[in-house]
């Protein structure tokens, strides 16, 4: 199976950081000849602290993404945290995003799966690749037609994460499409002061041993300025140092 790789910012902060990444995600899908989904949030609902960025909700972040899939011919994935999402961002969305933390609520999963698009679940860090059965399932039958997992690493101890890349193969037993989650698994989660932190020196070498272990879908958040991002910068990926990254895997 041909590899797919998911890119963008963790946020949407304006639509000037949207069409930057978007110019060079196609410049990097035609210098490649790599498909590429355009990922950006338009709601952080799970952040560490109330003061924090969240985007700009709904309905002004569905006509932003829509502006992006428009204008440059890029399939969207975005997430969703709730069950009355799921409808609307299908309108606009190819793939429905379900949040690790959320990947057991089953009406969520019924709502995507219902929407007709690609369901993509996030392994939760509480849960085994095993474990993913049951959330794929749930969404399998309630008519979902595809339904990708996520690897995105296990919680352990306090404010850290490891990747247990034997999770990849268990997945690929249950469906056929299984992303790694090169960014938000180097997090340190909560572990910045009210904010999370991260190591991204190490998503190069992330992308690659989960390619050693058959991941079949790559998924790095990006940013033109990761040290000024609104989330996650400490593990996002330099917007510049993508395409050599994804040239490693190829």
């Amino acid at each position: 199976m041909k590899p797919i790789f998911i890119a963008g910012p963790c946020v949407i902060e304006s639509m000037e950081l949207l069409e930057q990444v978007a110019c060079k995600l196609v410049e990097i899908q035609k210098n490649l000849g790599i498909e590429i989904y355009f990922k950006a949030s338009f709601d952080k609902a799970n952040r560490t602290s109330i003061s924090s960025f969240r985007g700009p909700g709904m309905e002004k972040g569905l006509l932003m993404l829509n502006d992006i899939k428009q204008k440059y011919g890029l399939k969207v994935l975005t997430d969703i945290h709730e069950s009355v999402q799921a409808q609307p961002v299908g309108e606009i969305a190819d793939v429905l995003q379900i949040p690790a933390f959320l990947c057991r609520q089953t009406d969520l999963l019924v709502a995507a799966a219902k929407t007709g698009k690609v369901v993509n679940i996030k392994k939760a860090q509480f849960l085994s690749g095993v474990d993913m059965k049951y959330p794929v399932e749930k969404a399998i039958e309630a008519g979902a037609k595809e339904v990708w997992l996520t690897e995105r690493g296990n919680i352990y101890g306090y404010n850290n994460l490891v990747v247990d890349f034997r999770n990849i193969p268990d997945m690929k037993s249950i469906t056929s499409r299984v992303i790694m989650d090169c960014t938000h698994s180097v997090q340190r989660p909560g572990a910045a002061g009210g904010k999370t932190g991260g190591n991204r020196e190490f998503v190069p070498a992330m992308a690659l041993a989960a390619k050693a272990f058959g991941a079949n879908g790559y998924f790095f958040e990006v940013h033109p300025n990761p040290d000024e991002a609104l989330s996650d910068g400490p593990n996002m990926l330099q917007l510049d140092e993508l395409e050599n990254v994804i040239k490693s895997l190829l």
